[in-house]
């Protein structure tokens, strides 16, 4: 038996795009069954869901600028000292500090939103894009990528490189633009030269430099973190003292005027822990140093508490570039190995990943300013710029 299908008709056009049509709607209800569209973009988080989820993973926070933190407790509404850091929360009223968020403001955004340079950002509902993780010790968040006033506009596109510090314009203006070696020599050139303390003066300087924002007769050590008082000063245990980051034996210098009295990589410090860390390299791990919460060490390294971990990488890499072997000081460099001796002192890559880790915070730029200002006439570039770092060793 044969089946004679005969000739096949096209269909009416009406039926084509009511087929395509139906086609259409089944594939969405496919995608979607309950039959609504595809959800859009996430909606931004609050300042207290993005506070309770600080998990390191990259989100973009809607909350009111209420100030600018300048220590983990501490929030400033007024007089703002910098463009570094604002703090946001779900009400322009916002007084308490544990209902706010603590943001990065990496250089590329400091000039369009930082607080000294722009005042009037107080109160303004804005959209920020970044790594929810700690920021001064408190629910931050760092690597920022994008800032935009909510509720419309696209996120701000970083402006040029030129004019992310205030200091770019006068100070590094040589430097500014440069890059590896030639950034390198602009850097040398500009910081040489400073005013050169006694060891004695140090005492005084580090009594400045290094004051407790919130008691002034106290001053903060580097590694324990702890407040002691300024009159606290000597060799004794329970002193503090004169800790030197870049070690006097790994740079072949003394205390007399130089690199011995530098105030940009001298700390204070308490005594014992002083001893602990001796001469040694810095790296990770190791064990636990007693009387210093979550430092460690073994043979031939320190490890510094993470709150202080970009500090000492920008202590010691603005000694490699201050100290290039002129005005009768040995040449200082980076090692990328731990255990080595001579004028290196490393581990160059671990120091690196510090510095990225944990960003300036209020004290180091206080702590800048005062040096600058005050006692030695000229700053430490890698805490005006912390991206220069990898500029020259990358």
């Amino acid at each position: 038996m044969t089946l004679h299908l005969g000739k096949v008709r096209p269909l009416a056009p009406a039926l084509v795009t009511s087929l395509v049509l139906s086609l259409v709607l089944a594939l969405a209800l496919l995608v979607s069954p309950s039959g609504t569209a595809p959800a859009r973009a996430a909606t931004p988080l609050t300042v207290s869901q993005a506070i309770g989820q600080q998990t390191g993973a990259t989100q973009t926070v809607r909350g009111y600028v209420v100030g600018q933190p300048t220590a983990t407790n501490t929030v400033v509404r007024s007089g703002f000292p910098s463009d570094y850091a604002l703090a946001i929360a779900d009400s322009a009223s916002t007084t308490s500090t544990s209902s706010m968020l603590y943001v990065q403001i990496p250089s590329a955004f400091r000039s369009q939103w930082g607080l000294r340079t722009n005042p009037s950002l107080m109160g303004k509902q804005i959209d920020v894009t970044g790594a929810l993780s700690a920021y001064f010790s408190h629910p931050g968040m760092t690597s920022t990528s994008a800032f935009a006033l909510a509720g419309g506009g696209t996120p701000t596109e970083p402006p040029p490189t030129s004019g992310t510090s205030p200091w770019d314009s006068t100070y590094y203006a040589p430097a500014v633009g440069k890059s590896g070696t030639a950034l390198r020599t602009a850097l040398h050139d500009i910081i040489d030269g400073h005013t050169k303390l006694s060891y004695d003066e140090v005492w005084t300087a580090l009594k400045d430099t290094d004051q407790d924002p919130n008691n002034t007769a106290n001053v903060i050590e580097l590694y324990t973190g702890r407040s002691i008082s300024k009159s606290s000063n000597g060799g004794s245990t329970g002193n503090w003292n004169r800790e030197h980051v870049w070690a006097q034996s790994r740079g072949g210098f003394t205390t007399s005027a130089g690199p011995g009295t530098d105030l940009h990589h001298i700390r204070p410090e308490d005594v014992t822990v002083n001893s602990v860390r001796g001469n040694k390299d810095f790296d990770n791990g190791g064990t636990a140093v007693s009387g210093c919460t979550d430092c460690w060490t073994d043979s031939n390294s320190f490890e510094p508490r993470d709150a202080v971990k970009g500090d000492v990488a920008r202590m010691l890499l603005y000694m490699a570039i201050r100290y290039e072997g002129g005005d009768g000081f040995n040449n200082l460099e980076m090692s990328s190995t731990v255990g080595t001796s001579s004028t290196l002192i490393g581990d160059l890559e671990t120091l690196l990943a510090w510095n990225a880790a944990d960003p300036v915070n209020t004290f180091e730029m206080r702590r800048n300013d005062r040096i600058h200002a005050q006692w030695q006439g000229n700053r430490n570039p890698f805490i005006d710029h912390p991206e220069w770092a990898a500029a020259i060793w990358n």
